[in-house]
């Protein structure tokens, strides 16, 4: 009898294993986004600025798909990173050297890591594409001003973190459209829950300039063979960010992507050449750090 017993248990097990192997499967399905008609842009010697809310693991999640499907396809651009300041490059290339195929010991060296109060990445939702670029051999380029020199920049001007000739090179010396200063502070208002001073504006705006000229440095510099520029929606937006530091001819190459929650309500359709639609992260009012200040009057 108990012979029998173990002769059905063994015949049913395969059906067993093959019941879980299917709703494993099923539910990786679930978890791959669609392709989009708009990814045929990534391709060849393109600049495709793919923005994102930083805290938003579904976005992350999307994007990520994305840039592997690209991959898959056979283009192999440079990948540019905010989440790696512009000095730690030689950081970046070291951990290559050292250990070709280690994400981890990359953003060991290179990488911002909260201490001292400082902010840094959550770097779960980052070490994929530094792995990406590993796996492909893709140049990973550091592409953001560090907190320390835009707060050099916000109280003395750009020529505290800049030479003289990165300031021209940069295009940090023209003059600063109204409307585009304007723009720029009022998002510095809105994004501070209208907590700070009028006067602090203009220099956050200039740490803001600072950044994305030079990640626009950074999309030029690799114009010949394409560009993933991953950075914060702010940054990738046609009409206040990193494309207004280059010329219509460069900015005939570039694609922007702006990843938005589901709750932001802003008209910003001409803001992206394409905006994708996730659900909000759930996290703490944003603006709870400014309940006991008073806020300034509209």
């Amino acid at each position: 009898m108990f012979q029998h017993i173990r002769r059905v248990a063994t015949r049913r097990l395969p059906v067993q294993l093959c019941a879980a192997a299917l709703l494993s499967l099923l539910a990786a399905c679930a978890l791959i986004t669609p392709r989009s008609a708009w990814e045929d842009r990534l391709t060849g010697n393109n600049a495709i600025l793919l923005g994102e809310v930083h805290d938003n693991a579904e976005q992350h999640r999307q994007r990520l798909q994305v840039l592997q499907r690209a991959l898959a396809a056979g283009w192999r651009p440079a990948i540019a990173m905010e989440q790696f300041d512009r000095e730690r490059q030689a950081d970046i290339e070291r951990a290559r050297r050292e250990q070709p195929r280690n994400a981890q010991h990359l953003i060991d060296l290179a990488g911002n890591t909260p201490s001292g109060g400082a902010r840094g990445w959550n770097w779960a939702f980052y070490r994929p594409y530094v792995e990406l670029a590993l796996e492909y051999d893709l140049p990973l380029i550091a592409a953001n001003v560090s907190t320390a020199d835009a707060g050099k920049i916000v109280r003395s001007g750009f020529a505290a973190a800049f030479s003289d000739a990165e300031i021209k090179a940069l295009q940090l010396d023209r003059s600063i459209p109204l409307q585009l200063q304007t723009a720029h502070e009022q998002e510095i208002d809105a994004g501070h829950c209208h907590a700070l001073p009028a006067a602090m504006w203009p220099g956050m705006a200039r740490a803001q300039f600072a950044r994305d000229a030079w990640m626009a440095k950074i999309l030029r510099e690799h114009a010949g063979r394409g560009i993933v520029l991953l950075a914060g929606n702010g940054h990738v937006r046609a009409d206040l960010g990193v494309p207004q530091w280059l010329t219509a001819t460069e900015r005939a190459r570039l694609f922007s992507v702006g990843y938005l929650e589901a709750d932001d309500t802003r008209t910003l359709d001409r803001a992206f050449d394409v905006i994708v639609r996730t659900a909000t992260a759930p996290r703490a009012d944003p603006c709870s750090g400014f309940a006991a200040r008073p806020l300034r009057k509209q």
